[in-house]
């Protein structure tokens, strides 16, 4: 991937500064859509610059500037990015618009290289919004930033193949791999057991999960490390305290829903793996919902 490594220029170098106070940054978020929504109105609340660029800009939160445009896009983007004189942090957490592998190549390979390629200069430090679904595991045993990966499935490889990309450039980057996501508007696991669906006892098989405000506070936690020039690793595994298996969330929620159990297929065709986040913790980060359990109970307060 070329990056542009092109110096600033002084005068448009002063006419950036000129748009923020000395101790606000700008930070644009690529993809900018629940996870990235959450983030900015952190980021806005520490009174930094957040720049938002996502297809349709009508629902990003007061505060945040819009950019609308396209990632797979290329002319659309070096158009849109043009007046980003310089910002210090590109946040990408692009979604893929369906589960193809050309879905996933779209959003994670082409889009990231064509944002790098807009920006008409590059910013001080990339942090990748990328899957524990690059991991291979499936004999419960606990992983962590250090385990292999060799995914079996598209989505994983290409995701992997996208961290690379990021952290084989010559812009400082960070990798923060999130477990499955769950949080308002993220209702799928709930409405199963209102119906009555719950998961089996065995085969055993761990999930692991992070809460939506936490995916947020990770990534916030970790930008203010990097303003602050703390040293950060190449990556981060993002995921709650506690690894349970699908039959005790099911049957957790189905207890706290007061739903009779009628039948047991839902499932998960993934391995079955433990995700450690000793790293993310020993960096100073607290979950805000430690387990699926105090997450969830804030959820069924609107149900």
């Amino acid at each position: 991937m070329q990056q542009n490594t092109a110096t600033h220029p002084d005068t448009q170098f002063e006419r950036a500064s000129k748009q923020t106070t000395p101790k606000q940054r700008t930070v644009l978020i690529a993809g900018c859509g629940d996870v990235g929504s959450a983030l900015g109105l952190l980021l806005l609340d520490q009174d930094h610059k957040v720049i938002g660029l996502r297809r349709n800009i009508n629902q990003l939160p007061q505060g945040i500037q819009g950019i609308s445009a396209d990632l797979s896009q290329i002319d659309q983007l070096k158009s849109t990015l043009a007046d980003i004189l310089y910002c210090d942090t590109l946040v990408y957490c692009a979604a893929a618009t369906n589960h193809s592998e050309q879905g996933y190549t779209e959003a994670y390979i082409n889009g990231l290289k064509n944002v790098l390629t807009a920006l008409p200069y590059p910013p001080k430090h990339i942090f990748f919004t990328s899957s524990t679904g690059v991991y291979h595991q499936s004999d419960h045993d606990w992983v962590d930033e250090e385990s292999e990966c060799k995914p079996s499935r598209f989505s994983g490889q290409i995701m992997l193949q996208a961290e690379n990309i990021v952290q084989q450039g010559t812009i400082p980057s960070t990798v923060v791999r999130f477990s499955g996501i769950y949080g308002p508007g993220r209702n799928h696991l709930i409405n199963k057991v209102k119906q009555g669906d719950v998961a089996a006892k065995e085969p055993l098989k761990y999930t692991n999960r992070i809460h939506r405000d936490d995916c947020a506070g990770v990534l916030c936690h970790l930008i203010n490390k990097q303003f602050n020039q703390a040293q950060l690793e190449q990556c981060y595994l993002a995921s709650d305290d506690t690894p349970a298996s699908m039959f005790d969330v099911t049957h957790w929620l189905a207890g706290q829903l007061n739903s009779m159990t009628t039948t047991e297929t839902i499932s998960r065709i993934t391995g079955s793996k433990r995700c450690s986040n000793q790293r993310l913790k020993d960096s100073g980060y607290s979950f805000k919902y430690p387990s699926y359990q105090e997450g969830y109970k804030e959820l069924l307060k609107t149900e």
